[in-house]
């Protein structure tokens, strides 16, 4: 059974959220926090995306890295990279460098653009603020329909490295979900 650790500063954490302080703050400040813009949603995704297969630590430590490298993640400056700027990425050290990954995240980009009403209104209209709320991490699901729904409707509009748990992931870091545990100081204080 894992559930809420508490603290040195007397604060209940989600397991994950206690551990190196780089967790403590992104737990903190920033996941489960409803992020409602195009740009904020499509670097999520892109983090989400290159994060497959690695620790989530070594995204957030190479966070900066990729904020520089993608221009800010702005998806219409992403969209216009081309075979330079693959190459470019392939070589920064301060990035993951998968060139599957890389191309994603361009025609990611493109697609998000190109996407009706935007890449924020169709994640959000797979927001499910009624999920259960979860005491345990071992009954936290790696994926939900919504999730399946979402992970669809992406790759429906062109959208790669997007399956359901990758999608679940997204929808659990921009507050479309709260799965911060029962009795994390964090939960339920995003609405």
């Amino acid at each position: 059974m894992t559930t809420v650790i508490t603290g040195a500063d007397g604060l209940a954490r989600c397991p994950w959220g206690a551990g190196p302080p780089d967790y403590l703050a992104y737990h903190d400040e920033e996941w489960g926090r409803p992020v409602r813009d195009d740009q904020g949603l499509y670097e999520r995704l892109c983090l989400e995306a290159f994060q497959s297969g690695l620790s989530w630590l070594t995204i957030l430590r190479k966070r900066e890295g990729f904020r520089a490298a993608f221009c800010g993640f702005d998806p219409e400056k992403v969209a216009a990279f081309g075979t330079d700027d693959v190459e470019r990425l392939l070589a920064d050290a301060s990035i993951v460098r998968n060139r599957a990954k890389i191309e994603a995240a361009i025609g990611n980009a493109r697609a998000a653009l190109d996407l009706p009403g935007g890449l924020a209104a169709t994640a959000w209209r797979h927001a499910d603020p009624d999920a259960p709320a979860r005491a345990d991490t071992a009954d936290v699901p790696a994926f939900t329909d919504g999730s399946k729904a979402l992970a669809k409707e992406l790759k429906r509009h062109g959208f790669r490295f997007v399956g359901p748990t990758t999608a679940y992931a997204l929808m659990q870091a921009c507050g479309l979900v709260d799965d911060h545990l029962i009795g994390c100081h964090r939960r339920g204080a995003h609405h």
